[in-house]
């Protein structure tokens, strides 16, 4: 019998059970006896059955498709995120079907009102302000959102961005630190909380906090703030960067103007994006539990599925992680 004429009577029937059995574990409708799971875990094995998603579709009303809306499948930090959460999809029987953005919120909406039209719900990462995403809650899907809501029902995650800027801060200014600076992203939901952290930090010591702004979240932004940074004539000591990739440009560019790094200036990230370990000097960076962001977004959204769903924020610890980019101050 060729694997495309199998037919669920064909799976009952080598399992011994009824048809509407073998639909509901299909479906995941219903839960049976470890016995009959098994046979019919070995039935469908043996026979080679696959369920058609359509079908299921038009029976269950689900895709067990989840949509994953990222900024930018550049950044490692998005595909940790999305590893995370395929990790725990996978272990529940569902798929992922993920956008990329582009950074771009004239494309947003657009883009995220076609996914939910093809999935059971979405986890979304945007740069809309909190008062533009309220039309996310009359698409008849759950969402999880990546960031704190103040003024939105929804569930959502995230990491602790004050912390993670108030440990670097504390980090430089126990290397001996005083002039130091932060180089944010201004477009992001996370950048006001970071540049507290760090402000707030430095205020406890009496220092000041130089912020300055990169244009976007990426390596090469990172590299073009450089040279107006490390030319001006009060040039920060140690900087704090919005994430790794902002940081390993500048970095990149410093090198080039002829800067050592970390005896000019120590450079610090966020994220511990996987390659920051590699570059020279190797970067001091804060872990934010992108994978584990991932996850528990995931947790929340299979939450959503079956009703149990609570709105609110859910927040992980970040993590320091130290390394050569920052040196200590004599």
């Amino acid at each position: 019998m060729k694997k495309s004429t199998i037919t669920i009577r064909d799976v009952a029937a080598a399992a011994g059970v009824s048809t509407a059995t073998v639909s509901k574990y299909i479906n995941g409708s219903q839960r049976f006896s470890a016995p009959v799971e098994a046979k019919l875990r070995e039935a469908i094995e043996r026979l080679g059955y696959q369920s058609n998603p359509l079908a299921r579709y038009m029976i269950t009303g689900q895709t067990r498709t989840i949509g994953v809306a990222i900024l930018d499948i550049r950044n490692p930090h998005f595909t940790s995120i999305v590893k995370g959460a395929n990790r725990i999809a996978l272990q529940h029987d569902y798929t992922l079907l993920f956008v990329d953005t582009e950074e771009s919120q004239e494309r947003e909406r657009q883009l995220l009102e076609a996914l939910a039209r093809r999935v059971d719900g979405m986890i979304v990462s945007s740069r809309m302000p909190e008062e533009s995403i309220q039309w996310m809650m009359k698409l008849d899907k759950p969402v999880v959102f990546f960031g704190r809501l103040s003024h939105t029902e929804m569930p959502s995650v995230g990491t602790d961005g004050y912390r993670a800027a108030y440990m670097l801060a504390e980090h430089l200014v126990r290397f001996g630190h005083k002039r130091i600076g932060y180089l944010g992203f201004a477009g992001s939901r996370w950048n006001e909380e970071r540049i507290r952290g760090a402000r707030e930090c430095l205020e406890v010591h009496q220092l000041p906090l130089t912020v300055f702004d990169a244009a976007m979240p990426s390596a090469a932004s990172g590299e073009r703030a450089c040279s107006s940074i490390m030319l001006a004539p009060q040039r920060p000591d140690a900087l704090i960067c919005y994430n790794d990739l902002i940081a390993m440009g500048f970095m990149k560019e410093a090198q080039a103007l002829g800067f050592k790094l970390p005896q000019d200036i120590s450079v610090t990230g966020m994220d511990n994006v996987s390659f920051g370990e590699y570059i020279s000097p190797a970067l001091t960076t804060v872990d934010m539990q992108s994978e584990k962001m991932g996850e528990l977004a995931m947790l929340k959204m299979l939450d959503a599925l079956s009703g149990a769903a609570e709105n609110g924020y859910s927040m992980l610890e970040p993590q320091l992680v130290l390394r050569d980019s920052t040196i200590r101050r004599t």
